[in-house]
């Protein structure tokens, strides 16, 4: 835990060094925060726990007196899968209730220290928001505070609401006092623009605008508000990761009957759009069409649909149908509705691929709980055999076998994760696929360290190929006896 810890200390350092944050507040921060490294570091302390102990016992010849008082190494192991049992609960119950609290209290508390110190606020390529009235883009952040910003984008909101000032600048500061709520944000070398609101009706549609160049240009941000913050204040609570199980349940039945009703009406919007909805059995400007009443030309849902495929299957005898003029148009106007089809879907893909992603982050946070406790009791059985079969304790071997295999552990979990997030691999796999590849790595390892035996038995490998090449070559086999 202590390890872990330290890379936390150097993950969030950038966010809390020379930014005149108290040691109280990072230490509080860094107390929320610790629950959530849990899901490291209880497999590696369960595994590494269980090699050095039976590796201890093995190496002193405790195993061989147990076995020689009729004491089989199963029987030696109860008491611990009892305990590992009731560990495994326990976990369970810590990621489902104090994992997602010591979330709720670390993001929110992050979020405040963010508010109150508008440097770290500002991220990186990316648009955050300072006070009511400001949003801002910068590319890079230095400085011994980091109050020195290359290119600067700003968009400054009006009374309305709207957007109507943009600020661009190669350069800028920010300077401010602990005395003074009043922040100084100097630009050097940009660009100033404003939409113009037209008195009259008639001048609205010519889009009027102001644009001037500046060397320096400074705006007054009033923090008065965010000096005033209160650190312990709760306002986010619904990300997935503050959410226990029957709270998971439910956002994932919500997000589930709410993507399918955007994704099913996004489709006949589409599909809407094609105009294959319309499709007649005949072309109504054909010579057998102009005759024939128009309620007759009505076709049922089903039979709609045979002429859909009929058509589809054999769109140029189908086009040919009609005149070369009408062909013409039928070809560009079917051009133009594949381009505002694609443009549609390029512009919705952003927001669909978030809602994909977000359901996913729900169904895997809600399986990562109970793959916890299950991996726990997993890597007792592949660390406790193995510890005996080495006959190693102490912080020699056991330790470099234990962080081999957890790094395995850990580095398939991270990429069956990432894959999960993103739809490539279904989420509750993304979830498990780790602690089962350790089942029968467990399994393995329990059966040889019950049967003493080594971890490979060469030997016994050596007869079997033996075995199997005389299967093949029968010849020398009967060579051979004779």
């Amino acid at each position: 835990m202590f390890i872990f810890i330290f890379q936390a200390i150097w993950f969030f350092i950038d966010e809390f060094a020379g930014k005149d944050i108290d040691l109280e507040i990072v230490g509080k921060f860094l107390f929320y925060y610790s629950p959530n490294l849990i899901p490291n570091v209880l497999p590696l302390t369960v595994l590494l726990a269980s090699i050095m102990t039976f590796g201890a016992l093995a190496e002193n010849y405790e195993f061989a007196a147990m076995k020689a008082s009729g004491i089989s190494l199963s029987r030696a192991m109860r008491s611990l899968v009892v305990f590992i049992a009731f560990l495994s609960f326990g976990t369970f119950f810590f990621a489902n209730n104090v994992i997602p609290a010591a979330e709720y209290k670390s993001y929110n508390l992050r979020r405040n220290i963010a508010q109150m110190k508008p440097a770290m606020a500002i991220s990186e390529g990316a648009f955050s928001t300072i006070g009511e009235d400001f949003s801002m883009k910068v590319d890079q952040k230095h400085g011994p505070n980091d109050n020195l910003l290359d290119n600067v984008i700003i968009h400054q909101l009006s009374n309305g609401g709207l957007n109507r000032k943009v600020i661009k600048s190669v350069d800028g500061e920010l300077i401010g006092s602990e005395d003074s709520n009043i922040l100084q944000l100097k630009l050097i070398d940009g660009n100033y623009y404003q939409d113009m609101e037209a008195k009259s009706r008639d001048k609205r549609d010519n889009y009027p605008f102001a644009k001037a160049h500046f060397e320096t240009y400074t705006i007054f941000m009033d923090l008065s508000e965010l000096n005033n913050i209160d650190l312990e204040e709760e306002k986010v609570k619904n990300t997935f990761k503050m959410l226990n199980v029957s709270e998971l349940n439910y956002a994932i039945d919500s997000l589930a009957i709410d993507n399918e009703k955007v994704f099913t009406n996004f489709g006949e919007n589409i599909f809407k759009r094609t105009g294959a909805s319309n499709i007649q059995s005949k072309p109504r400007n054909s010579p057998e069409v102009k005759d024939t009443p128009k309620e007759d030309q009505e076709l049922s849902e089903v039979e709609k649909q045979e002429v859909r495929a009929m058509l589809l299957k054999n769109i140029d005898s189908t086009i040919t149908l009609y005149k070369d003029y009408r062909q013409s148009q039928m070809v560009d106007m079917a051009l133009n509705t594949v381009k505002n089809t694609k443009s549609t879907l390029e512009g919705k893909k952003w927001d669909l691929n978030r809602r994909i992603k977000l359901y996913n982050h729900h169904i895997l946070s809600l399986h990562q709980k109970y793959a916890l406790a299950f991996a726990c009791f997993i890597l007792f059985f592949v660390g406790a055999p193995l510890g005996a079969i080495i006959r190693k304790g102490g912080l020699g071997l056991p330790m470099v076998l234990a962080i081999g295999l957890f790094l395995i552990y850990h580095f398939i979990n991270i990429f069956t994760k990432n894959y999960a997030e993103d739809g490539s691999l279904s989420p509750v796999l993304g979830a498990w696929i780790a602690t089962l590849i350790m089942l029968p790595l467990g399994i393995f390892l329990t059966r040889r360290a019950t049967a003493d035996r080594a971890l490979f038995d060469t030997g016994g490998l050596l007869t079997a190929i033996g075995n199997f090449f005389r299967k093949l070559n029968p010849k020398k086999k009967s060579e051979a006896s004779n």
